[in-house]
């Protein structure tokens, strides 16, 4: 048996000498940007609790009251026994949120992406993904049994290119993330709706980083004002929604279609009753309060201000702050040491970002105080 388990060991030993290795940091959530750890307090610059909301009092309430009114657990998957009423309140929602026909939702964002390109897309198709999109587009790619084409990083020309060389009758579908998880830029989903009309193609965004972020909140389509053109809206409830789970919005004919299709939906056992009722109060939240994503977007142009006073030129347009440093043991030190300062955040090394672009990822909330700001980037000019 043991001898079998030789080339787990190998592998954990290379990752290892690489700066590679990985494991969760365990502490104890008190506030929507301070954490516990071994009794003593840190401040979070890693969380994609973009709003802040995941302690925000009427979202706790509507968690607590929905375990009070439906219990723990939905006891089965959405096709047996899962579908609670607060399932299609939610989706209904996040239909209006989107702007669409009609909603789904998955148990997280990955599921949604996994079960949704594997279902729409069959060995006669194509599939057109840019090529920083998520690991969940990636697998999703993977799992489908289309041909897979993968076009330069927002490249419009590139993806041109790749498009007028397919036939124009089958099934092309072009994936982009909105904003980009480590680098915190936005796909120009303008370019690519207009090239997707010429070449008769289908269009998918994965908004998980862009929902309760851009426009107003709703997401990419409102931040360009795409409305009716683009053809499936991905999202989580996991980050700027303070909650668990993922959905797919489009047209009415498509999430039928998934309901009957997607593996990862009908497989799944239901979210929790305090997962959805969490995630249609943070929803509401957004949708009735527009102070939340401005003073996100304060803070957002504070640290911008901040890093060029310090001779640091990033154009910051989402709450995603990316320092490159590109070696892993210089991301490592620099995150320790920030550690040793009570702030948390992320050391991104391969295979998340390429060979030698390892960086620290910081990620700003609406909840950051410019207290909190200056601190964080005093310290992090210190070790750069």
């Amino acid at each position: 048996m043991q001898d079998n388990l030789n080339k787990y060991l190998t592998e954990i030993e290379f990752l290892h000498q690489q700066q590679l290795y990985r494991k969760p940091i365990t502490y104890i959530p008190i506030s929507a940007t301070k954490v516990l750890k071994d009794n003593e307090e840190f401040l979070m610059m890693a969380s994609n609790n973009y709003l802040g909301l995941t302690h925000h009092p009427q979202v706790k309430k509507a968690a607590i009251d929905a375990i009070e009114k439906y219990g723990t657990g939905s006891g089965g998957s959405r096709l047996i026994s899962g579908s609670h009423i607060l399932f299609a309140k939610l989706e209904q929602a996040l239909a209006e949120f989107k702007s669409t026909e009609k909603a789904l939702v998955f148990n997280t964002g990955y599921m949604a992406n996994v079960g949704t390109i594997s279902a729409l897309t069959n060995n006669n198709d194509y599939i057109i993904s840019d090529e920083l999109n998520h690991a969940s587009i990636i697998d999703g790619c993977r799992l489908s049994k289309a041909k897979t084409l993968i076009y330069r990083h927002k490249n419009m020309a590139d993806l041109e290119n790749i498009l007028k060389n397919l036939p124009y009758s089958h099934t092309k579908l072009i994936v982009t993330d909105s904003v980009f998880s480590m680098d915190g830029d936005i796909a120009p989903l303008d370019e690519i709706s207009y090239l997707a009309h010429k070449y008769n193609a289908l269009t998918m965004v994965d908004d998980a980083h862009a929902t309760g972020v851009l426009g107003k909140g709703h997401g990419s389509v409102e931040h360009f004002h795409l409305q009716g053109k683009i053809d499936i809206q991905l999202g989580t409830l996991s980050k700027a929604l303070a909650s668990e789970g993922g959905f797919v919005a489009g047209k009415k004919i498509l999430i039928e279609y998934l309901i009957n299709k997607a593996r990862s939906y009908i497989f799944s056992t239901a979210l929790t009753p305090a997962d959805i009722a969490s995630s249609l109060e943070a929803l509401s939240l957004i949708a009735n309060d527009n102070n939340l994503v401005d003073k996100l977007y304060d803070n957002i142009s504070y640290v911008q201000n901040l890093l060029q006073q310090n001779n640091i030129d990033i154009n910051l347009t989402t709450p995603i702050v990316p320092i490159i440093v590109h070696s892993n043991e210089k991301a490592l030190q620099i995150a320790q040491k920030l550690y040793e300062k009570h702030i948390i955040l992320s050391a991104i090394r391969p295979p998340t970002v390429p060979q030698n672009q390892s960086r620290l990822r910081l990620a700003i909330s609406a909840s950051h105080t410019q207290e909190d700001l200056n601190f964080v980037i005093t310290e992090l000019i210190k070790l750069l």
